[in-house]
């Protein structure tokens, strides 16, 4: 199995920086509850929906999301973004990806942000696992429900109203798994630009007095580490504080 370290220029383009300088626990800024619908984001050829919500107890978070249509026997990379500007990704922030007009991570990020919180079935949650995709929900459809430990930036955003729930990987092509029809992925040559391309997208707003939550969903979330990235096969990981990039092939991505 060949190893490769992330590009620097990787590590950039998802917002993280080398010391992880935001990454001390917020202390007991506050608590409530907030709430989404993940819509798709434009010109990324989506089908999907869902829905998010989370409970804020000082730096705890409990994060409910509930997602349907998406690509089958794929994991799904899912981030809480947040010192964005509060909005999901228009039509208008679409770049030319191989021949085609799609959104990518970085297209994405200039609307909702860097990435504050890797949503994981289980383990790190932090930015250096934005890319861990064996501890990532898999398949079309899932309900994800965990308590995390946030930053003071994650908090500070969360209450200000400016954070996104963002599921990512597309079926740009409609084949049924990932291929290369956008490309590589900016984010490393290695991935295939679907596999991070951000699919749904929704910014956080407080829920209404006896507003429901995501509730119960579909069994949850897969984290086994067969069928996971490829278009060849090309699979992220975090190993002590290093990024490393793995390669495999397996059928479908």
């Amino acid at each position: 199995m060949n190893k490769a370290v992330l590009s620097a220029a990787a590590i950039a383009a998802l917002g993280i920086t080398a010391a992880f300088p935001a990454l001390a626990a917020a202390d007991s800024a506050g608590s409530g509850s907030l709430q989404t619908t993940l819509n798709p984001v434009p010109t990324n050829h989506v089908t999907g929906s869902g829905m998010a919500s989370v409970t804020l107890n000082g730096d705890r978070a409990t994060v409910d999301v509930t997602v349907s249509g998406l690509l089958a026997g794929v994991p799904h990379a899912m981030h809480i973004h947040v010192d964005g500007q509060g909005i999901c990704p228009p039509a208008s922030t679409a770049t030319q990806l191989n021949g085609h007009t799609a959104i990518n991570t970085t297209d994405g990020m200039k609307s909702y942000g860097m990435i504050g919180t890797s949503l994981t079935t289980t383990g790190d949650t932090t930015p250096a696992s934005a890319l861990a995709v064996t501890r990532f929900p898999m398949g079309s459809s899932f309900h994800y429900h965990r308590t995390v430990t946030v930053t003071n930036d994650v908090v500070a955003n969360l209450k200000a109203g400016k954070a996104a729930i963002v599921v990512h990987g597309i079926d740009y092509d409609g084949s049924g798994k990932f291929t290369d029809v956008l490309g590589a992925s900016e984010l490393d040559p290695k991935l295939p630009q679907v596999a991070t391309a951000p699919a749904l997208c929704g910014v956080l707003s407080a829920m209404p007095t006896g507003g429901a939550a995501t509730g119960s969903g579909p069994a949850g979330h897969n984290s086994t580490d067969t069928d996971l990235l490829a278009a060849g096969g090309a699979m992220v990981a975090a190993a002590g504080g290093t990024w490393l990039l793995r390669r495999r092939t397996t059928q479908g991505f």
